[in-house]
């Protein structure tokens, strides 16, 4: 009897700490993960402030402050190629740790510049510099925290577990958008350009400092540290581990980049772009315009863990498919309803865009990493994610304002997500299913 106890007992206890380091390391990485968002995200919702304090003599002040949101992506390709290879020869871990750290002091560097007043021209380039290191710290840091929580997730439960690194990501960005908007409504406009706008960049430095101590406790993944040593590619050069990565797998991380163009268009459309657009273009009070952006977001943290659980069951493609399929047969009605400037109608075209979002928010963190084997997955799928959010999701904005303002068709928008879905449609169409499945 007592012997029959033990043997049952041992198990369960066995699997009751697996499921608590489980989650921990799901509440360490998401944790980061929100540290790291807030931290890149709060710069787009005060783009306003930022071309006044910056750029003052531009009469494209808008443009020009979207210009430092590009920046930081067209340096990420480099970043995810650096950081990436070294987590595929030293581990994930302590690439996480780096990278939280670098994001912070590039966003607290960040809030302690001088303006366009103080210093002239060379406001606009230190802060440029600023946003590069941004850029650097986010090629390793998203990438990084799916190949993380894919690595230490459970074959059948893979897409739940990876579904809450978005939540830190959303929540992230909520918390920036909340506290711009406390901001606007405590200050006046004088003061915001005074002082006031740099308030969410150096609160940065406090939340590096938490999210780094997190991160530094975490374990790392028994997929990595299990490799076999014929498998590893430290007995490479950086050269070399970088043209087997490329040569062995191109195609796939062509399937890869078409999947993260579909996400991140989206994604940076409405979180990087919209809250400029309904202001500046439509007319919508700022105010209003970043809440309701928020409202949505808020929305997409809450049901973006039952869609990953969901493609646990049917799948992740038939997801991804439907978001792709909205994208190029919503975009249009949704942006002529935002046109009517009520508030109302704003929400409710902004808030089909956030479900697009979510067909690819609660897939593919745990679809990305499973697509490539463990000794190049971290560079792998850096390669194809940064690259592809370089040219196409972190220029969103950028893109999409000067076709608005060149054009004057407030449709422009919508016809760069109908793009986006077209791509994603493709791209699903040629991916493997990877829910459920061992990986490689």
């Amino acid at each position: 009897m007592n012997s029959s106890n033990a043997a049952t007992s041992a198990p369960s206890a066995t699997q009751d700490a697996q499921s608590v380091s489980l989650r921990r390391t799901t509440a360490g990485v998401a944790i980061g993960n929100f540290t790291e968002w807030y931290d890149f995200g709060v710069y787009s919702y005060i783009i306003p402030i930022v071309a006044e304090v910056f750029f003052p003599m531009s009469g494209l002040a808008n443009i020009a402050a979207f210009v430092g949101l590009a920046i930081s992506f067209l340096v990420r390709p480099f970043g995810g190629i650096f950081w990436g290879l070294l987590g595929d020869r030293f581990g994930r871990k302590g690439i996480l740790a780096a990278t939280v750290l670098l994001m912070a002091g590039g966003t607290f560097a960040l809030g302690i510049l001088p303006g366009f007043a103080a210093i002239g021209v060379a406001a606009p380039v230190l802060l440029f510099v600023c946003r590069g290191l941004q850029g650097l710290s986010t090629g390793g840091e998203y990438v990084g925290a799916m190949t993380f929580l894919v690595e230490h997730a459970p074959d059948e439960r893979r897409g739940h577990i990876c579904s809450f690194l978005p939540v830190g990501t959303l929540s992230g960005y909520i918390f920036g958008a909340v506290l711009v908007i406390a901001l606007e409504a405590l200050l006046t406009h004088d003061q915001m350009l005074a002082w006031g706008w740099r308030i969410p960049f150096l609160l940065a430095l406090p939340l590096g400092v938490a999210g780094l101590y997190v991160r530094m406790r975490l374990e790392e993944t028994p997929v990595f540290e299990n490799l076999d040593t014929r498998e590893k590619v430290t007995n490479l050069t950086g050269v070399e581990q970088l043209r087997v990565t490329l040569a062995g797998h191109w195609r796939t991380i062509l399937v890869c980049g078409g999947l993260v163009i579909a996400f991140n268009v989206t994604n940076y459309m409405l979180t990087g772009y919209l809250p400029t657009y309904l202001a500046a273009d439509i007319g919508v009070a700022e105010g209003p315009a970043l809440t309701i952006v928020t409202i949505v977001m808020a929305i997409l943290a809450v049901i973006v863990t039952f869609l990953g659980r969901l493609s646990d069951r049917i799948g992740r493609k038939p997801i991804m498919m439907a978001g792709s399929l909205m994208l190029v047969f919503l975009s249009v009605p949704i942006f002529l309803l935002m046109q009517r400037m009520d508030h109302l109608s704003v929400f409710l075209g902004t808030l089909p865009m956030g479900l697009m979002l979510v067909c690819f928010m609660s897939t593919e963190p745990s679809s990305l990493p499973a697509l490539f084997p463990t000794n190049v997955r971290y560079g792998a799928t850096s390669i194809g994610f940064n690259v592809f959010v370089s040219l196409f999701g972190g220029t969103t904005p950028l893109v999409a304002a000067a076709l608005v303002e060149a054009t004057g068709d407030l449709l422009m928008p919508a016809y760069v997500l109908i793009f986006a879905g077209v791509v994603g449609a493709i791209s699903v169409m040629a991916m493997p299913e990877v829910a459920g499945q061992p990986l490689e």
